[in-house]
């Protein structure tokens, strides 16, 4: 495989489910991309959560029927080749969030029609690269399933991880009242994203800081989503990635939706990279790896709750 070979990639793939052991670099085949689509060489991919719930095999999209899987769902690139009638030119710089059927890890990239996002001028490729899969999993559950207006107020939980740092950007544009929960380390750093209140989980209890809100937005679950509920108005809503008790919703008067996964969205994308443009929105990048330190870059997302993203280095201009 050759810098300008774009029959083959190399990329972060699972063939078995089990622990980081089943995570490994293999040469894979990329297909010419097909009408309207683009393939892309990867600057950047981000790590996420999901990947190692793959890995795993604790994400229900994904089973045994799926394997060999090829890990990643959100990235930065240059377009390399383009298929009749794309709306792209080789050369464009471009990111996207990708569906299951593809990974992100990965030095070449299929992206579908549709699904690519221009990175203007003023946009990093680093930050185009860590922020899909974040942003969407943030906009989707603050605005798309939790209806978030200006004017009300929400509970952010983890607003100094991948995801939580964005949603507390996101709510304050769109000109809710924020709190956020957060480490003693990052009190300051979620204050500067924009948090009118921002609550060390391990020093305070919430419940004594947030009353009668609109909305919580849980990445936790757990005892944290437990204790949520108390916080809402009647009526309220809590919007989780992970399962909801829809059961104690009802009986407390407040309202939650079933679980649900982010999925690609290339308009919502855009105007996230927009208001980065704009600098409304800036994304924090904990540490990035080069792409044969996967096994590193999962361990650090998974157990060092970094501020920010993570992110691999694959083919950075």
């Amino acid at each position: 495989m050759t810098e300008t070979d774009l029959s083959h990639a190399r990329a972060v793939r699972i063939e078995r489910f089990g622990g980081p052991e089943v995570i490994d670099l293999a040469d894979v085949a990329v297909p010419a991309p097909g009408a309207g689509a683009l393939l892309v060489r990867t600057a950047f991919a981000s790590v996420n959560p999901v990947d190692w719930k793959i890995a795993e095999g604790k994400y229900p999209p994904l089973g045994k029927d799926k394997l060999p899987i090829v890990l990643g769902r959100d990235l930065s690139g240059t377009v390399v080749a383009v298929g009749a009638g794309a709306d792209a030119q080789i050369g464009d710089r471009v990111c996207a969030f990708i569906d299951t059927d593809r990974g992100a890890q990965s030095t070449l990239v299929i992206l579908k029609p549709g699904e690519a996002v221009a990175v203007p001028e003023g946009v990093s490729f680093e930050d185009a690269g860590a922020v899909p899969l974040a942003a969407m999993t943030a906009w989707q559950g603050l605005f798309d399933h939790g209806g978030l207006e200006a004017g009300q107020s929400v509970l952010i939980h983890g607003g100094a991880g991948g995801v939580g740092h964005i949603a507390v950007q996101l709510a304050k544009w769109k000109g809710a009242r924020v709190i956020a929960t957060a480490s003693a380390k990052d009190l300051d750093f979620v204050r500067s994203l924009g948090a009118d209140q921002v609550v060390d989980y391990k020093a305070e209890r919430f419940e004594d800081v947030a009353h009668d809100l609109d909305m919580v937005y849980d990445t936790q679950g757990g005892e944290t989503q437990d204790r949520s509920f108390g916080v809402l108005r009647k009526g309220g809503i809590l919007v989780s990635t992970l399962d909801p008790d829809a059961a104690k919703a009802e009986a407390m008067g407040v309202r939650t939706v079933p679980r649900w996964h982010a999925s690609p969205d290339a308009a919502a994308l855009r105007q996230v990279i927009d208001l980065m443009a704009a600098g409304t929105v800036k994304v924090t990048i904990a540490k990035a790896f080069p792409l044969d330190a996967i096994h590193d870059a999962q361990a650090f997302a998974q157990h060092e709750h970094p501020r920010g993203k993570v992110i691999l280095t694959v083919a950075p201009d």
